[in-house]
């Protein structure tokens, strides 16, 4: 067989003939093996826990928890993987949809919000000065639905229709659930609305 490219006529670059960094190990796990498993967990736990760790507020007990949920459930579906996606990308919606489920569990109200009597009053906290952790910390504080709809959309960068596919409302309330999400984080961290 030719290593030139049929499309272009270039040489097929490794990259082109070798498979997926993570493709041995998912086959392998697939099929019992807990030590590629262990690789993979290596791999992604830090993406899957960050992304987990901000739709849970910033909890990290929580968190962790549900990270762990997920790496279980992952190793439970495995068989299921097809392959179409990379296993990254696959682990991470699985990973997010673990936490959405927590939040729907919990019984949170789709158009719940944090009572704004009990936020601070504007410049007690001025941006300009708000360290990640303050950041973190006002967006735990945030509703559980309206933070999710923050996360997903301002932070991992889904759009509207997947949020509200996930999150079962509709486009309109995930839009309005930003913007009100916006409005809170602002008033928390002292900004003008």
């Amino acid at each position: 067989m030719s290593t030139a490219c049929l499309a272009t006529g270039y040489p097929m670059t490794p990259a082109m003939t070798a498979p997926a960094p993570d493709t041995e190990d998912v086959r392998a796990a697939a099929g019992g093996d807990r030590v590629a498993f262990q690789r993979l967990y290596r791999r992604h736990v830090d993406r899957v826990y960050g992304a987990v760790l901000r739709l849970a507020g910033y909890d990290h007990a929580r968190a962790e928890d549900l990270t762990q949920d997920a790496f279980v459930r992952a190793w439970q579906k495995l068989a299921e993987f097809r392959h179409e996606s990379a296993f990254g990308t696959w682990l991470y919606r699985l990973a997010v949809n673990v936490a959405l489920m927590d939040i729907r569990a919990r019984g949170t109200n789709p158009v719940g919000f944090v009572d704004e009597d009990a936020l601070p009053e504007q410049g007690d906290t001025p941006f300009c000065a708000a360290e990640r952790d303050e950041l973190e910390r006002a967006i735990g504080k945030l509703p559980p639905r309206a933070r999710a709809v923050l996360v997903l959309h301002d932070i991992e960068g889904w759009k509207h229709e997947d949020i509200s596919r996930d999150l079962d409302m509709a486009v309109g309330t995930s839009k309005a659930q930003l913007h009100r999400a916006r409005a809170l984080l602002r008033k928390l961290l002292g900004e003008p609305a």
